[in-house]
């Protein structure tokens, strides 16, 4: 195994365009309700890995799945953040969106309305094991699993890291989705699992326990490691069945909450890349929970500008491009 700090993050899974659309006053259904819009780049795979490269892990790379429509858009703006991009370009899907209803009150809650597109059509052709070349972890996220074409892809990905003994974390990304999905199947995949980072609700909902804590808890007797995110309550870090550390959250003033778990999970294993115990890694992601939250996406801000005159967000999809190369 790759000692730590020596080698890169590899990231599978979603890349999506998100229409951040933050209302003022609840959804007047049937009519207008006023808001402020905007599209920009999401996915929760590909938040993580911004957010990894935005926290210091020098080589991040992401493996994903773009339409046409978007595919250059999505590279530049991912080597923009310091990753390194491998796209697969679908022929015959769109890239994913998701329509992000942001509330502008105290808590900036969001709903998405989500249409995966391309991004979960990832497929174990698209993969290769070279990839996990000087890859010291591999992260997947959970929305892999909401597809039988991208689930197959994270079976083999998981069992391909295993065999070169590359330790392996999961976000398992959506109560809803997981609910669809099964418990019992999204246990037993996560057997293979050496990280596990649900949110409080994820938790509650994977041990049919009320309390987060307990729910941590009874997680890492199943997986190693569990880091339960819950937002302004902070973290709870949880190893053989006990709840080992309580992380604060960092003070923040909302604008929106779109994000703020993957910067959590990027800043968290950027961390442990670096050689910090999982206490410091779960700190360093409260922190950058804090910064997502202050800002409307779920991106952290560019390194650099991508394309001059569109204020470091590049050229939205839907602009004249040439094609990427699948």
């Amino acid at each position: 195994m790759t000692a730590a700090g020596d080698g890169s993050l590899l990231v599978v899974g979603d890349i999506v365009t998100d229409v951040v659309a933050r209302h003022r006053g609840p959804l007047a259904t049937g009519t207008d309700t006023a808001a402020a819009v905007r599209t920009l780049p999401g996915g929760a795979g590909a938040n993580v890995a911004c957010w990894a490269a935005h926290s210091g892990c020098a080589d991040v790379r992401l493996l994903g799945r773009v339409g046409a429509d978007a595919a250059q858009w999505h590279e530049r703006e991912l080597v923009a953040a310091g990753v390194r991009p491998r796209l697969v370009v679908d022929r015959e899907a769109t890239t994913g969106t998701v329509i992000c209803l942001v509330d502008t009150g105290a808590s900036a809650e969001r709903t998405f309305l989500t249409d995966s597109g391309a991004s979960l059509r990832l497929e174990p052709a698209d993969w290769s094991d070279a990839l996990l070349d000087g890859v010291a972890r591999l992260h997947l996220s959970g929305y892999l699993l909401f597809s039988e074409p991208s689930r197959a892809l994270a079976e083999v990905a998981l069992a391909a890291a295993r065999e070169r003994g590359v330790p392996v974390s999961l976000d398992p990304a959506s109560a809803g989705f997981l609910l669809e999905f099964g418990v019992d199947r999204f246990l037993a995949f996560a057997e293979g699992l050496d990280v596990l980072l649900p949110s409080r609700d994820e938790a509650c909902l994977l041990t049919g326990l009320p309390e987060p804590v307990d729910a941590a808890a009874k997680l890492s007797r199943l997986v190693p490691l569990v880091v339960a995110k819950s937002g302004v309550a902070g973290a709870l870090v949880a190893r053989s069945g006990a709840v080992v550390a309580r992380v604060p959250a960092v003070p923040a003033t909302p604008l929106d909450t779109t994000g703020a778990g993957d910067a959590f999970t990027g800043a968290f294993l950027a961390a442990l890349l670096a050689g910090a115990d999982p206490e410091e890694a779960a700190a360093q992601g409260c922190r950058a929970g804090a910064r997502a939250v202050e800002r409307v996406g779920g991106r952290p801000p560019h390194r650099r500008p991508t394309h001059r005159g569109t204020g470091g967000q590049g050229v939205p999809p839907g602009r004249p491009d040439p094609e990427v190369t699948p």
